[in-house]
């Protein structure tokens, strides 16, 4: 009986966790497509969650980047200088940031907020374009 109860305990804890696992994802789109990323977990996306759905202007930077600014700051989180295609970032605490290309940027870097399944090449082109965000489910 006992060897049953840690069995049966030891199975709601792997569900448990599997569920506290799974990363949440957004859906980013224009009129150019739309993509999936998913989401890193840290303090910045948890309060990026809370924002969303909304809808964010985005201008072309340096041909490698969208850029856009939040209705609010987002929480300090851990920074990085390198991006690869498909990186969301934070640039600033309000700088939303869609990544079409791979290189880096300086210091103190960006905030991770997710990557982008399959990369950001739809917004490879010059311009402005509005992003809607929203939480898929």
């Amino acid at each position: 009986m006992r060897l049953r109860t840690m069995w049966i305990a030891g199975a709601i804890l792997i569900a448990t966790i599997g569920a506290a696992m799974a990363q949440d994802r957004i859906r980013i789109s224009s009129e150019w497509g739309s993509v999936t990323a998913e989401l890193a977990d840290n303090a910045a996306t948890a309060a990026l969650l809370g924002m969303l759905p909304l809808t964010i202007p985005m201008s072309d930077h340096l041909r490698q980047e969208k850029t856009g600014s939040l209705p609010s700051g987002l929480p300090a989180a851990a920074r990085q200088r390198t991006f690869k295609n498909g990186t969301i970032g934070l640039w600033g605490p309000d700088h939303f940031v869609v990544y079409y290309r791979d290189g880096q940027v300086p210091q103190p870097g960006i905030v991770i907020l997710g990557e982008v399944q399959g990369g950001a090449s739809i917004f490879d082109r010059p311009g402005t374009v509005s992003l809607r965000i929203e939480l898929v489910r």
